[in-house]
């Protein structure tokens, strides 16, 4: 293992063997961790250690002025020091971490629910300050008199590292592809434009091409000027308020019967509010990945729900004084889901 992720703050050193822990459906990866506690700087107080889920909406430089723009979705608090019983089964990943931190290490475990949201941000504007909106999670350990989440801590006091709780595609993406098609009559035509658009697989990773067939029977004297295909990112920001938008992420024209596109976040750096992968400081990440929601999930806890959709449109020109009719009048949509695929091997930590 490689034990490279710890905090240190004055008497409290806090150690992470990793900072992703993925979420498998029927179990998500156990946060484990070792806290370094120097007794004789405590003052007679306690030491703590916490996992939070959060969702936060708004800067966090207003909560000065008593606007509170982050809500706790789970939380959990262990008592380390003195000991209150928490003994968890050691393993490899704490032995590492207990080796690192010495005598003074004090090991934790904690099990993240498995209909606790991933973790997502929304991508800051150029002028945004402080912590992206978002869902995260945060391992803190602080230094209190009693266990109060509300008790105002004093930064010295504690050390704080940021997780991210993932997903990955499940092993097996070739099912069939969605499909869809339409049958478009127009004044003045007695015969219609068939459209027909599908996908070769149902899931789809971040950055692989994405073949779109496109199929055009046009019985009609008009013309099929060109086909535009796009992807829009929809956004369902569930825990507060009813907020949906839906952001283009990709937009491509097309004069044959058949595309391949990559939607891709370098391609949408400017645009504030769209849905990212959580990512870790300044670490590059990818647009989010769907939300997969399982029967009998409360949407509301998940806080964020992210789905992509892919639109094909014909362009078709009704020449003579009539003018063009508008992309919309012919169009099929596609369901998309794009995730990450399972790394290859073990997992380094």
């Amino acid at each position: 293992f490689k034990c490279n992720h710890s905090q240190r703050f004055h008497s409290l050193t806090l150690y992470l063997g990793k900072r992703d822990y993925v979420d498998h459906v029927q179990q998500v990866d156990p946060v484990e961790g070792v806290v370094k506690i120097d007794p004789s700087e405590l003052g007679g107080k306690k030491v703590f250690v916490q996992l939070c889920c959060a969702f936060r909406y708004g800067r966090e430089d207003l909560d000065v002025i008593g606007l509170s723009f982050r809500k706790d979705i789970w939380i959990k608090h262990i008592q380390l020091y003195p000991e209150a019983g928490h003994k968890p089964t050691l393993t490899p990943m704490h032995e590492c971490l207990l080796k690192k931190a010495g005598e003074q290490g004090h090991a934790f475990t904690f099990d993240i629910e498995t209909n606790l949201p991933c973790s997502v941000t929304l991508q800051p504007g150029p002028d945004d300050t402080g912590k992206a909106c978002g869902v995260d999670f945060e391992v803190k350990t602080y230094i209190a008199d009693v266990e109060d989440p509300e008790e105002k801590l004093d930064k010295k006091d504690t050390a704080r590292l940021i997780i991210r709780k993932i997903q990955f595609a499940p092993d097996a993406t070739g099912g069939p592809g969605p499909k869809a098609d339409i049958c478009k009559s127009f004044m003045m035509s007695d015969k219609p434009v068939h459209l027909e658009a599908s996908l070769d697989k149902e899931i789809y990773y971040h950055g692989d091409p994405i073949k779109v067939h496109v199929k055009v029977n046009n019985e009609t004297s008009k013309t099929v000027t060109k086909i535009k295909v796009t992807v829009d990112q929809t956004t369902d920001v569930v825990l507060y308020s009813a907020d949906k938008y839906t952001k283009t992420v990709l937009s491509q024209d097309t004069f044959e019967g058949s595309l391949a596109i990559t939607p891709l976040l370098v391609e949408n750096k400017e645009k504030r509010g769209l849905a990212l992968d959580g990512r870790l400081k300044d670490e590059d990440t990818n647009l989010a990945s769907n939300t997969i929601i399982r029967p009998g999930m409360d949407k509301e806890v998940l806080g964020i729900l992210v789905s992509y959709k892919i639109k094909v449109n014909l362009m078709v020109s009704s020449g003579g004084l009539l003018g063009g009719l508008t992309a919309s009048d012919v169009q099929v949509e596609l369901p998309l889901i794009l995730m990450n695929p399972k790394p290859q091997g073990k997992l380094t930590v």
